[in-house]
């Protein structure tokens, strides 16, 4: 199933969360409307706020509040990309310019901070206090993830669990918060909105996984971003780290290097590495288990085209080449 296949069910929704996204973006400053615009209508997945608007369904509920909540999550998500790209310096994403790289990063990082502060408007607006709470709690979480990945920039003696941390809570973390809140809104038992949420933190992880090897298996026009941007910025991912478990003397070392210095001068180098160690079958087969257990989690919800969808997801998320 492709992505407009799983955005079948919640089409209408999804319809109405893109207007209120427009909407909710007017500023009377109008560098605010321009770069928010920009990085809005960049042609992103919408995956967040389309895990908002299933997990809603799924769990039965047949409100409204969902529409505004999967706009929230947009907006936070939208925050975090633009703050990112200045941390990382990257000029490219989605094939397009990077806002940064259009309007600097003083600019891009105090609309990054608007989208923030209006996204906890729209969450007085929802009213619930348990929304307020997932939400606010997730921001923190992503912050510390943005903070921990800092701390192992250039460092290669980063782990695979230091490396997996920084993922639960960078990525995974609006996932869960995500899927959390649709099964909230229908105001399902805790184990099951538990288990709902469980699914989109497996999700999230095995969604981060895949970006990262196809940060060393794709083309550069397939992904919107240059092969290697990873490695140039000193980010020690998955496959890199287990090409420096797997690999031979000569490699740990050329990989550590690689790390410690940045820059894409040693990328073929680093790229045979990853091959020679099946390190790039490594960290898509951990997808592919944390996938499974997303499906897994979903386990006793009715069978509703919904739940179908969800399930969906997994399989894009694992098999996607962009």
């Amino acid at each position: 199933m492709d992505l407009s296949a799983i955005r079948a069910p919640v089409s209408d929704d999804l319809q109405a969360v893109d207007e209120l996204i427009l909407q909710r973006l007017q500023s009377d400053v109008v560098l605010i409307n321009q770069i928010g615009h920009y990085i809005v209508g960049s042609g992103g997945k919408r995956l967040r706020p389309l895990l908002v608007l299933l997990a809603a369904r799924a769990c039965g509920y047949q409100g409204e509040r969902h529409l505004e909540t999967a706009a929230i999550v947009e907006f936070i998500h939208t925050a975090t990309l633009l703050h990112d790209d200045v941390v990382d310096g990257s000029e490219l994403r989605r094939n397009r310019d990077t806002a940064n790289a259009v309007w600097g990063n003083e600019a891009s990082v105090l609309v990054g901070d608007f989208l923030y502060s209006r996204a906890f408007e729209m969450m007085v607006d929802v009213g619930i206090m348990r929304v307020m709470d997932v939400l606010s709690h997730a921001t923190n979480r992503i912050a510390e993830g943005e903070v921990l990945q800092l701390l192992n920039s250039h460092d290669p003696d980063t782990d695979e669990a230091r490396y997996m941390e920084v993922i639960k809570r960078k990525t995974a973390t609006l996932f869960e918060a995500g899927t959390r809140l649709g099964a909230l809104l229908a105001e399902v038992p805790k184990t099951l909105e538990d288990r709902v949420a469980d699914f989109g933190m497996h999700l999230g992880i095995a969604f981060q996984l895949v970006d990262d090897a196809l940060d060393y298996d794709a083309d550069s026009e397939t992904i919107g971003k240059h092969i290697g941007d990873d490695l140039e910025e000193g980010k020690p991912t998955l496959p890199v780290i287990r090409a420096m478990v797997a690999g031979s003397e000569a490699q740990r070392s050329m990989l550590r290097k690689a790390i410690e210095e940045g820059g894409r001068e040693r990328i073929d180098d680093v790229v045979a590495a990853i091959v020679d160690t099946d390190a790039l079958k490594y960290t898509t087969e951990l997808a592919r288990r944390h996938a499974q257990s997303a499906r897994e989690s979903l386990d006793g919800l009715p069978e509703t085209d919904a739940k179908h969808a969800m399930l969906a997801t997994a399989d894009f998320a694992v098999a996607r080449t962009y």
